[in-house]
């Protein structure tokens, strides 16, 4: 079982983010690292001059690089950076839009969890259009992430197993919103809450948290109690998706369990210290309410 590290969804400052992926090159325990901002294209010029050198640190570390697209591709520009990721040809693309595919028909890339595959025929049309590896959608039950692994033995499946669970995402920014700025006058404001910003119910319970356009999970994804039953599903990958804590140690967490160095019990109570004050979930996999843990 391989492990990936997703893109970083939040706003962290620039050399938070190069740092933090340099550290993963040295230290990290996983297989892929996919790169690039996928939630706002305007966050990406902030990160654009250390892309080469992070990239080139990952490669040299071992470490397979994907660029990640767009998750939401509505404006021109988004449409053009979409081309050009698919042109630059240095290293595999991570399709998260629709619209991505377009120019990445006929070469080898890889998709994302943000693209809605729910069936195995959805999954072996994208996989004929040049789909060698495929991040399947955070809320499929087992039920269907077995049958999908099962049609594509040829095609990399993976299963997002740790990380606040991306819901949705939209033309409007939440976080601008809430600061009485409009989505063109952000001022950025997302930068203030990098593990995104949480949301509460009227009763003070956690509900949900924003980040930007996107909507995630209150709570954080926590498979390592399925890793087994995955991978016998035929899973050949775990995606990890960064959070505000030390996602070297998550990684290697996975990686002892996976290699059976330790029980996945003991593995979720060592993720409970490195992510405290965060409920773990893992419901959707079981097929029930996504928030939900299931022993």
């Amino acid at each position: 079982m391989q492990l990936t590290l997703g893109p970083v969804l939040y706003n962290w400052q620039p050399d938070d983010w190069r740092d933090f992926h340099f550290r993963i090159a040295d230290e990290a325990e996983v297989d892929t690292v996919v790169l690039g901002e996928t939630v706002c294209s305007k966050r990406a010029p902030f990160f654009a001059e250390h892309l080469p050198a992070v990239a080139e640190r990952l490669s040299a570390a071992g470490k397979r690089v994907l660029l990640g697209s767009a998750i939401l591709i509505s404006l021109p520009r988004e449409r053009r950076q979409a081309a050009e990721l698919a042109e630059s040809g240095a290293f595999m693309v991570e399709a998260n839009d629709l619209t991505c595919l377009r120019y990445l028909q006929g070469k080898p890339h890889a998709v994302g969890p943000f693209v809605n595959v729910y069936n195995e025929a959805t999954a072996a049309w994208l996989a004929e259009r040049g789909a060698r590896r495929l991040s399947l959608p955070p809320e499929l039950p087992m039920a269907s992430i077995r049958t999908i692994a099962g049609t594509l033995p040829a095609v990399t499946v993976e299963v997002f197993a740790f990380g606040r669970v991306p819901l949705a995402i939209s033309a409007r920014c939440y976080h601008a919103r809430l600061h009485g700025l409009a989505k063109d006058n952000c001022r950025f404001v997302c930068e203030n809450d990098p593990d995104g910003l949480p949301v509460r119910t009227l009763d003070g319970d956690g509900f949900l948290a924003v980040n930007g356009v996107q909507t995630l999970s209150h709570t954080c994804a926590d498979l390592l109690g399925e890793a087994v039953a995955l991978a016998g599903a035929g899973v050949a990958a775990l995606r990890l998706s960064p959070q505000r804590c030390d996602m070297v140690a998550v990684a290697r967490v996975f990686r002892d369990v996976l290699d059976g160095r330790c029980d996945a019990a003991e593995g979720h109570r060592a993720l409970a210290r490195l992510y405290p004050d965060v409920p773990f979930a893992n419901g959707f996999v079981h097929g029930t309410a996504g928030a939900g843990m299931v022993a």
